[in-house]
């Protein structure tokens, strides 16, 4: 049985910034990557329109914006559904972002500023105490924002806007992985090892130490399928 929207996941846009194309567009989009509205399910224009109080023309725009980062899937004739999940496309992105963000490391830790190590190293103790607190949302954003650093010291901003283009793709089937016991407390023993090889000024270390916890994520996509075969498309 497919789902349909549930008008009640998604969050009011008085507050939120830019045109009202924007808002409508940043709010379903929240509620996409969050899995508040999961993958597979149908999105009716006129119950968006009723939800956050606005005409169809900026619902329109903002699925059309959804479609072209492939969040969405629109179909003539039938509707608009949240995509479901392709473990080639979620394997293809993390090769690719596992490449990018292994030259960034390399350079960090050759590079690296005491700023930079003490932004890195605030961002790690505040990982421990929302990983202590169990707040998965608050620890997944954290960790996000632990490789955006990383992506942000190279001085590329390009090389930053690629991967977090790749990290979409990921995003959403790492929602589901969260919940797994012991695993915040993995995930900042694995950062700590990339920040002490990065503070040692050690390129090679900080590759080792990131390429294992990368391969950490990749391994433990490949249960998603089977634990969600509901989220995929069939093949």
């Amino acid at each position: 049985m497919t789902e349909t929207l549930d008008a009640a996941s998604l969050t009011a846009i008085s507050d939120l910034p830019g045109s009202l194309a924007q808002r409508v567009y940043q709010s379903l989009r929240d509620a996409i990557l969050s899995l508040a509205v999961p993958p597979g399910a149908v999105l009716r224009k006129s119950v968006i329109c009723e939800e956050l109080g606005v005409s169809r023309s900026p619902v329109s725009e903002a699925i059309a914006r959804l479609s072209s980062e492939g969040l969405v899937d629109v179909i003539p004739q039938s509707g608009t559904r949240v995509s479901r999940f392709s473990i080639d496309e979620i394997r293809e992105g993390a090769f690719m972002r596992e490449a990018l963000e292994l030259a960034a490391v390399a350079k960090v830790a050759t590079d690296r500023t005491p700023e930079q190590l003490a932004q890195l190293t605030r961002n790690l103790r505040l990982m421990e105490l929302l990983a202590e607190d169990n707040d998965q949302a608050g620890f997944y954003k954290e960790d996000e924002a632990f490789h955006a650093l990383l992506m942000e010291f190279t001085g590329f901003p390009g090389l930053a806007a690629a991967v977090a283009t790749i990290s979409l793709k990921l995003k959403r089937p790492r929602i589901l992985l969260l919940p797994s016991p012991g695993r915040s407390a993995e995930v900042v023993a694995e950062h700590r090892e990339v920040l002490e090889a990065i503070r040692d000024g050690d390129a090679e270390k900080a590759q080792a130490s990131l390429r294992f916890h990368l391969s950490q994520l990749v391994r433990r996509f490949d249960s998603l399928e089977k634990q969600h075969p509901e989220f995929f498309r069939p093949k």
